[in-house]
């Protein structure tokens, strides 16, 4: 048996390798760098089933001959009989519950149970890395929490104690990135336009990150890239719902930056937020519409219709995979009936929801969710 030994192999100009066919299998003892390049840098123009890393995300891709993907993280103890995908948690919710359940949003089907919050809340805004989810705040009726706890995604159990925000609160925004989570605006009950966050791997209470510039705000909706946290709408004034889209960099202090306004069909509050690491989802508000609308995060610029949601809804939850969104419960009208219903979008490609499964619970929650694939990991 003879073996060749090759360290690189590349065209005249050094600046691509041969096309080799006939290769059934792939060995190396370390490892195998692939090409890599930035989001904007993408090929259009390249087989189905190529595989890159991408830069901007920091995560490898694929071409399924239309559209570049990310590769999905798993682990073996995620998702329902041992089925493979990222989680999407939901937790607390009105009417006041300490339930938290779990889907996975790779597949179709009903939430499960995953355990129990410290406290019996609704209006708490939570956030995550790919490995621990942290909710803080919250109403419990008729007082308000400045508790903060966590879980372990990928284990099934009861949250723990974390540490405190600087003031009890509720209504407002959450977004991360890998390592540090936000929370923005909200009620004492009086509006806040205050900005803070923690380092989600550490315990401990949350600390001044700067604030709003769209001024004091309760029932925003947040959103990130691992870069870029997106604040969108809210109520500045009763009933003053506006329209601006904020943001800020995660990884440094200040306050927030203007980045365009909302569609006028999702102008309002209450609404719900998503995103992978390149576009924002923002779907429903108060008014009550069933609009999605989308940005993307790097650029700035006003929203963009996206398509419908299977139903009519605001204070919903929302989460998502790299390449799937997913809305989770709410209230199916102003002042109406709490709702179970869970829809999915791909986010890559505008349309309308499909119908994911229900929750075993209908439970409005709004900023009561996350999972270990969104945007900021």
């Amino acid at each position: 048996m003879s073996e060749a030994r090759i360290d690189r192999i590349a065209n005249e100009n050094n600046t691509s390798g041969p096309v080799l066919s006939g290769i059934t299998t792939f060995s190396g003892q370390n490892y195998f760098v692939p090409p890599r390049g930035t989001t904007a840098e993408r090929p259009s123009n390249c087989p189905m089933g190529s595989i890159r890393f991408n830069t901007d995300s920091a995560h490898l891709e694929y071409y399924d001959g239309l559209q570049w993907l990310e590769l999905e993280a798993f682990n073996v103890e995620l998702g329902v009989n041992g089925a493979l995908g990222n989680r999407g948690i939901v937790l607390g919710g009105g009417p006041p519950t300490n339930n938290i359940e779990y889907v996975t949003i790779s597949t179709l089907g009903n939430g499960q149970d995953f355990g129990d919050l410290t406290e019996s809340v609704d209006n708490r805004s939570s956030f995550s890395s790919s490995v621990r989810g942290v909710n803080g705040g919250g109403e419990i009726s008729p007082l308000l929490s400045n508790t903060i706890d966590y879980i372990t995604i990928s284990s099934t159990g009861d949250a723990q104690d974390f540490g405190d925000l600087s003031l009890a609160r509720r209504a407002f925004a959450s977004c991360s990135s890998s390592t540090r989570g936000l929370w923005s605006g909200g009620m004492t009950p009086t509006r806040l336009n205050l900005i803070e966050y923690v380092t989600i791997a550490s315990t401990g209470n949350a600390q001044d990150f700067g604030d709003l510039i769209s001024g004091l705000q309760r029932d925003n909706t947040a959103c990130s890239s691992s870069t870029r946290g997106i604040i969108w709408g809210g109520s500045v004034s009763s009933p003053g719902r506006t329209n601006h889209i904020d943001y800020v960099t995660i990884a440094s202090i200040g306050n927030s930056i203007n980045f365009g306004d909302l569609t006028s069909a999702n102008t309002g509050e209450i609404q719900s937020s998503l995103s992978n690491s390149t576009r924002g989802i923002l779907s429903g508000s108060y008014s009550g519409v069933n609009a999605i609308c989308f940005i993307t995060i790097s650029s700035e610029g006003n929203a963009q219709d996206f398509g419908d949601m299977t139903v009519t809804r605001y204070s919903h939850s929302s989460t998502s995979s790299p390449t799937r969104g997913i809305f989770l419960g709410g209230n199916s009208t102003a002042g109406g009936p709490v709702i179970n219903n869970i829809d999915y979008i791909s986010i890559s490609v505008t349309g309308n929801a499909i119908d994911f499964g229900d929750l075993s619970l209908s439970r409005n929650s709004k900023e009561g969710c996350f999972s270990n694939g969104h945007g900021g990991l």
